[in-house]
C-alpha cells in the first residue's frame, strides 16, 4: 500500500504520456530519419500516419529512392519510397540541432535591437532559445489555442476537434511542455509570464500554472473582448476572457496614471556654453561644427573639432546645410556644453533638439540637449516620453498625477477584438486574413503592467499569430523611448479549409505555394512589415490612426528594426565542423542581442567582429581579432571556435573585461545534448 501511494497523482491528472510530433516539410531526407510516407498528389485524404526509419538511401538512373523500416511495429514492414514522397518528421522525445535562414528583414530603428520573427513550430523554437535566452526573458505573453473544438489546432499532425474524447488531456499536455520550456527562458528573478484563455480551459489551465510554478505569484483577470457578447445556441453569449499573470522573484507591476494633472516638459537648457571661461580657445576639443539641413529643419552631420589656428569659415557644409559654431551674438567664440562623440551619443537617443532660426545671427540655429538630470528620470520612467519631433528629439514630460494599480476586471473600450483588432489587420494587409486577432490595445495594455517600467525588456510570444504582440512593443517604445525588443514564434500552417484545397489542387507542405499561404508568411509577416513602415503590400500608405494612449496616423510607421527567420534542423557532425556555420551564425547574433550586423561569414582571415559581437575560428589570427573587437565599443560577446581548451583559456585571458567569451561549437553541442525532448 506504501509504494502504491508513493506512485499515486495529486493535483490536476491527464495523459502526459500523449505523443507529440512535427513534420519538417523541405527538410532533406537523411539516412537514419523518421519519416511518414505522404499521400498521392491531388487527394484530401489523410496521409498515413505510421513512423518509418530511413534504413538507406540508393541512387538510381530515375532518381533517389529510400528504403524504408516501419517503426513501432512488432513485425515491422519493409518497403522502398521516392524521397520526394516522403515527409520528415521529429518527434518530441528526440535532440536536435537548429539553425536558422534569414528570409528577410526591415531596418528603420538605426542602432535599436532587431525584433526577430521565427517561422518554427513553436516547441523546436523554444529549445532553440534555451541556448539563446536561458533565464534571460522579461516577459513571456501567448494567447495559445483555446481547445474549442474548432479546427484551428492541431495535436500530433491532426486537428482536434470536439467528438475527441482526449481533446482535453492533449490540450493540457501539449500546453505543459511548453510551459517547462518557457520556465528555462523566463528570468527567475524578475520576470512575467501572461497567458489568455476563455471558459473552456481557464480552469484546467489555472491548475497546471500553479502545479507547473508553485513559487509564482498568480492572479487573474477578467476582460471585456467583445461587448455584444458571441451568440451561442442555449447558452449565454460569451463576452470575455481571462487573462492569468504569473509573476516570478521580485517583479514588479507598472501602475496605471488614473488622475493626470499639469505636465512639466523636461529642461532643454541651450547646448552652448555661456561663461567667460568656456571660450573656444580654452576647450578645443568642444570647438566643432553642427550641420543642419535647414528646409528640413534637422541636424544631419557632426563635424570634428578645429585646431585653434583654423577658421571656423573655412568649413564647406554639405549641400542645403548650414555649418553652425557656438559663437554669441557678438560674434565671440565659445564652446558647446559636449564634446563631439558626446554629443553624437545623446543625438541618436533623440536628447538633442533644434531651436529657433535667424540667418542673419552669427549661430543661425539655436541648439538644445538634455543634461544627465533628465536623461536619467527619462531611463528610469520618471520622465514619460509621449512621442518625438520632426527632428528626432524626444518629447518628454514629468507626470504629475496620481497612479493605482488596475482591478481584475477589465471593461475597456479600446480591448473591443472586432474594432481594434479584425478592422485593424483590414486596415494593414487591404483584406481579411486573420480570424479573432487580439485588440492591439489590450494586448498594449497588459504589457504595460508587466514591462512599463523596464524600457530594455525582452518579451516573447511563442503563438504569436497575426503578431499583434510585437506591434504593441513597437507602440511601448514610441511613447517612452523603450528599446524593448520582441521574439515571435509561429508556424506556418493553413487553415483546415485551405489544407483541404490546397491537396486537392496537388500541392502539399514544402510547396512554394503552399507555404506562401501559411501564417507567417501571410500573416505575421506583412502585418509587421505595414506595421514598421506604415505601407500596404502594395505600396500604399495605410490608412487610420491609431488610438487612445497615443494617436498617429497609421501611416507614420515605426522606428524599429525586425528580422524574419526559418527555423532548421542540422546535423550535429556538420555543426561541429563549421560547415553549418551560416545557419547557426544568426543564433550567434541572437545570443549576442539581435544588434547591428549578423556575421555570416569569416572570410579569408577566419574571424570578423561587429557592433555587438566577434567571431574567431582561425587562431593563429587572434592579435587582429584582440585588437579588433577592443575598438568595437558595444562589442560584448566573444564566439571562439575550437575544440582545444587550452587555445580557447589563452584567448580569453586576451581579450577585454567586458568581452563575454563563449566557446563554439562546445557550448551549442552540450545545451541540445542535455535538451532532450520531452523536457
Amino acid at each position: 500500500m506504501t509504494a502504491l501511494t508513493k506512485r499515486r497523482t495529486f493535483g490536476l491528472v491527464f495523459e502526459a504520456h500523449q505523443p507529440e510530433a512535427v513534420e519538417l516539410p523541405g527538410r532533406p531526407v537523411r539516412r537514419g530519419d523518421k519519416v511518414r510516407v505522404l499521400p498521392p498528389r491531388g487527394v484530401a485524404e489523410r496521409e498515413d500516419q505510421r513512423l518509418w526509419r530511413v534504413i538507406r538511401i540508393e541512387r538510381t538512373e530515375v532518381g533517389r529512392f529510400a528504403h524504408l523500416s516501419e517503426l513501432g511495429s512488432e513485425e515491422p514492414v519493409a518497403q522502398v519510397v521516392g524521397v520526394d514522397e516522403l515527409s520528415v518528421v521529429a518527434e518530441f522525445r528526440d535532440r536536435i540541432h537548429p539553425g536558422l535562414v534569414e528570409t528577410g528583414r526591415v531596418e528603420r530603428g538605426g542602432n535599436k535591437p532587431f525584433h526577430t520573427v521565427i517561422n518554427s513550430e513553436n516547441y523546436h523554437a523554444l529549445e532553440m532559445l534555451t541556448y539563446t535566452h536561458r533565464h534571460s526573458i522579461d516577459a513571456i505573453y501567448i494567447d495559445p489555442p483555446y481547445n474549442s473544438g474548432a479546427s484551428d489546432w492541431k495535436y500530433n499532425n491532426n486537428y482536434v476537434g470536439k467528438e475527441d474524447d482526449y481533446r482535453h488531456s492533449k490540450w493540457l499536455a501539449f500546453i505543459e511542455r511548453r510551459l517547462k520550456l518557457a520556465r528555462e527562458l523566463l528570468n527567475p528573478s524578475d520576470s512575467a509570464l501572461v497567458v489568455t484563455i476563455d471558459e473552456k480551459e481557464y480552469l484546467r489551465l489555472g491548475l497546471l500554472l500553479e502545479q507547473t510554478y508553485p513559487e509564482a505569484k498568480i492572479q487573474m483577470i477578467s476582460t471585456v473582448i467583445n461587448p455584444a457578447g458571441t451568440g451561442r445556441a442555449n447558452e449565454l453569449s460569451r463576452t470575455d476572457e481571462y487573462v492569468f499573470l504569473v509573476r516570478f522573484g521580485a517583479h514588479q507591476l507598472a501602475p496605471e496614471l488614473v488622475e493626470e494633472s499639469k505636465d512639466k516638459e523636461v529642461h532643454w537648457p541651450t547646448f552652448r556654453r555661456a561663461e567667460t571661461s568656456s571660450a573656444r580657445p580654452n576647450r578645443p576639443s568642444q570647438f566643432y561644427p553642427i550641420f543642419v539641413d535647414v528646409g528640413a529643419r534637422k541636424i544631419v552631420e557632426v563635424g570634428h573639432p578645429l585646431a585653434p589656428d583654423v577658421d571656423r569659415f573655412s568649413i564647406i557644409p554639405p549641400v542645403d546645410c548650414v555649418a553652425v559654431f557656438p559663437v554669441r551674438d557678438d560674434g565671440t567664440e565659445m564652446n558647446w556644453g559636449l564634446t563631439r562623440n558626446s554629443l553624437v551619443s545623446r543625438l541618436e537617443r533623440g536628447y538633442v533638439r533644434l531651436g529657433g532660426y535667424d540667418p542673419d545671427h552669427h549661430q543661425p540655429f539655436v541648439i538644445k540637449y538634455l543634461k544627465s538630470g533628465p536623461i536619467r528620470d527619462i531611463e528610469s520612467g520618471k520622465a514619460k516620453v509621449r512621442g518625438y519631433r520632426e527632428d528626432g528629439s524626444v518629447m518628454a514630460f514629468y507626470e504629475e498625477g496620481k497612479t493605482k494599480m488596475p482591478t481584475t476586471q477589465w471593461r475597456k473600450p479600446s480591448h473591443d477584438a472586432y474594432r481594434h483588432g479584425t478592422t485593424l489587420l483590414r486596415d494593414l494587409y487591404g483584406q481579411q486574413r486573420f480570424p479573432f486577432p487580439k485588440s492591439l490595445y489590450a494586448v498594449e495594455d497588459v504589457l504595460r503592467l508587466v514591462v512599463g517600467n523596464k524600457p530594455e525588456a525582452v518579451v516573447l510570444d511563442f503563438f504569436a499569430g497575426s503578431g499583434t504582440t510585437a506591434h504593441a512593443v513597437f507602440r511601448l517604445n514610441k511613447q517612452d523611448g523603450g528599446c524593448r525588443h520582441s521574439i515571435m514564434v509561429t508556424n506556418n500552417e493553413v487553415s483546415a479549409a485551405e489544407q483541404k484545397a490546397l491537396r486537392l489542387s496537388g500541392l502539399r507542405p514544402g510547396d512554394r505555394e503552399w507555404e506562401a499561404l501559411g501564417i507567417c508568411e501571410y500573416v505575421t509577416k506583412p502585418r509587421l512589415v505595414a506595421a514598421l513602415t506604415g505601407e500596404t503590400a502594395s505600396g500604399e500608405p495605410v490608412q487610420g490612426k491609431y488610438k487612445f494612449v497615443d494617436e498617429f496616423p497609421l501611416m507614420q510607421g515605426f522606428q524599429e528594426n525586425v528580422a524574419f527567420f526559418k527555423l532548421t534542423y542540422e546535423s550535429p557532425l556538420s555543426v561541429r565542423h563549421h560547415r553549418a556555420f551560416r545557419r547557426i551564425a544568426p543564433m550567434l547574433w541572437i545570443r549576442a542581442g539581435s544588434r547591428g550586423r549578423l556575421i555570416d561569414s569569416l572570410g579569408e582571415d577566419g574571424w570578423d567582429v561587429a557592433e555587438a559581437y566577434g567571431v574567431l575560428r582561425n587562431l593563429d589570427q587572434t592579435d587582429g581579432f584582440i585588437n579588433a573587437i577592443g575598438r568595437a565599443d558595444a562589442a560584448s560577446t566573444a564566439f571562439v571556435v575550437t575544440d582545444d581548451e587550452g587555445a580557447f583559456q589563452m584567448v580569453c585571458r586576451e581579450l577585454p573585461s567586458t568581452v563575454t567569451p563563449i566557446r563554439l561549437y562546445e557550448t551549442y553541442l552540450q545545451n541540445f545534448q542535455i535538451n532532450m525532448g520531452g523536457n
